[in-house]
């Protein structure tokens, strides 16, 4: 059972939390991209500073080896050589220096050499025209060059992490947008499926801005809500026209059977025949209501084959022929072979409803004509007659279930025999369609796709 105890939803609330929903996840997506992005390009800056910073530091050792090898080439030993602007170099690149000659013995080196022994060490040979005469030793102190390469990677790292921020910033900007461009036809088309479902037929979702697809759903929703007002008008048309149809023949079968008991009236053949006509009326109707509702069925269970529709139609001008003699009209047949792929016994039941309401309406000395054939791609039956036409406000309607014309008032039937032809047409995948004059006749053209 449904909890009576639970408040009902506040219009918009399930449309600003999907929003919000849909707002974080696409935050979420974005973080993690922007947060991978940024590590990965940390992480390849670091490698390239710590690489030039590499590079720098072994140019810079093999730039004093190269100083102390032309203080050695001035005195052509260690002893009096002048080492100073050697030391100075180094002390000006953020460095200190040993340098040792030959044997490894150190003749000179930078004030705090030896506190900087964790400091990052690097060595050159010092060469004089090819001979070995020594090594310089140099470490970093982290000033200078150093610094500078610390302070490179520092700035990196500042600007990666601002621009990361701001692409967060922009995504949950982007992200609110677009969520809320997404869920605002959401929240709207929500709000029209509970006003339908309160009762409210005439509720329509109406043109939406929204992406592609939703506005397609908005479109379809609103051709269903149609299509469900049809049918709901079809159907309370259908009851009406139905209770409309009976009520006379029942008024008639009830106030005769009254009389007879009441003994107002002998029950004499003619009072008798009378009454039986008004039951055939009835069953006629029962039929024709039996008919309908197959043809709705048949849309659903058809089996459909490759047959010839100049075939069926030479079937059913042939079980006509007697009403046809009968009323006096003749029948012309123009058949040219049309395969389609249909169900024979309905497509049967089409060609049959056709003559027959050509018949109705065809005077004595008339003339009816079946012609089929190929039209294309499709198969096209046409069935002609020299009637009294159909008044042009009434063609929209003919197809209509229990319609009837002025002019059919005088004539027995329902109403029911074109509306069951154009629903199995429909069924077929084809389309039923009529042209006419009054006093001129009526045209009717059933065209299905060729097999």
């Amino acid at each position: 059972m449904p909890d009576r105890d639970r408040p009902a939803p506040v219009p918009g609330t399930r449309g600003n939390a999907l929003g919000l929903r849909l707002a974080l996840a696409f935050l979420a997506v974005a973080l993690v991209a922007v947060a991978l992005l940024a590590g990965l390009t940390a992480a390849f800056a670091a490698t390239d500073v710590a690489a030039l910073a590499n590079h720098q530091r072994t140019e810079l050792t093999g730039a004093i080896a190269v100083a102390a090898a032309a203080a050695w080439d001035k005195s052509h030993s260690w002893a009096p050589a002048d080492l100073s602007p050697v030391l100075d170099l180094a002390e000006q690149t953020g460095a200190v220096v040993q340098i040792r000659d030959a044997s490894g013995r150190v003749v000179a080196q930078s004030r705090g050499f030896a506190a900087r022994a964790s400091a990052p060490q690097y060595s050159k040979p010092v060469r004089v025209r090819g001979q070995r005469q020594g090594e310089v030793v140099v470490r970093f102190t982290g000033s200078g060059l150093d610094g500078a390469d610390r302070g490179l990677e520092v700035a990196l790292l500042r600007a990666i992490a601002g621009a990361a921020g701001l692409a967060a910033l922009l995504a949950l900007v982007t992200g609110l947008a677009v969520a809320r461009r997404i869920t605002r036809p959401v929240e709207r088309i929500i709000g029209v499926t509970r006003a339908m479902g309160r009762g409210e037929r005439s509720a329509r979702v109406g043109p939406v801005a929204a992406p592609g697809e939703l506005r397609e759903l908005a479109a379809a929703f609103d051709q269903m809500a149609d299509t469900l007002a049809r049918q709901e008008q079809l159907r309370r048309d259908l009851v009406a026209d139905v209770a409309h149809e009976l009520r006379t023949p029942v008024a008639v079968l009830q106030a005769g059977h009254e009389a007879l008991l009441d003994g107002v009236t002998e029950p004499t053949p003619d009072e008798l025949a009378s009454l039986r006509d008004e039951v055939l009326r009835l069953a006629r109707m029962v039929s024709d209501l039996q008919g309908l509702a197959a043809a709705d069925a048949a849309a659903l269970h058809l089996s459909p084959r490759r047959c010839d529709l100049s075939g069926l139609a030479t079937d059913a001008v042939a079980s006509l022929a007697g009403r046809f003699e009968a009323a006096g009209i003749t029948v012309q047949q123009d058949l040219t072979e049309a395969e389609v792929m249909a169900d024979p016994r309905w497509l049967h039941q089409v060609i049959t409803n056709l003559l027959t309401n050509a018949l109705k309406f065809t005077p004595a000395d008339g003339r009816v004509t079946v012609r089929t054939g190929p039209d294309g791609p499709n198969a096209v039956l046409t069935v002609i007659d020299t009637g009294i036409g159909i008044p042009a406000d009434e063609l929209p309607h003919i197809f209509d279930r229990f319609w009837r014309g002025r002019q059919a008032a005088q004539t027995s039937g329902s109403g029911i025999g074109l509306a069951v032809a154009a629903e199995l047409a429909q069924a077929h995948g084809g389309q039923l369609t009529v042209t006419s004059q009054p006093g001129l006749g009526t045209r009717m053209t059933l065209t299905l796709p060729g097999a």
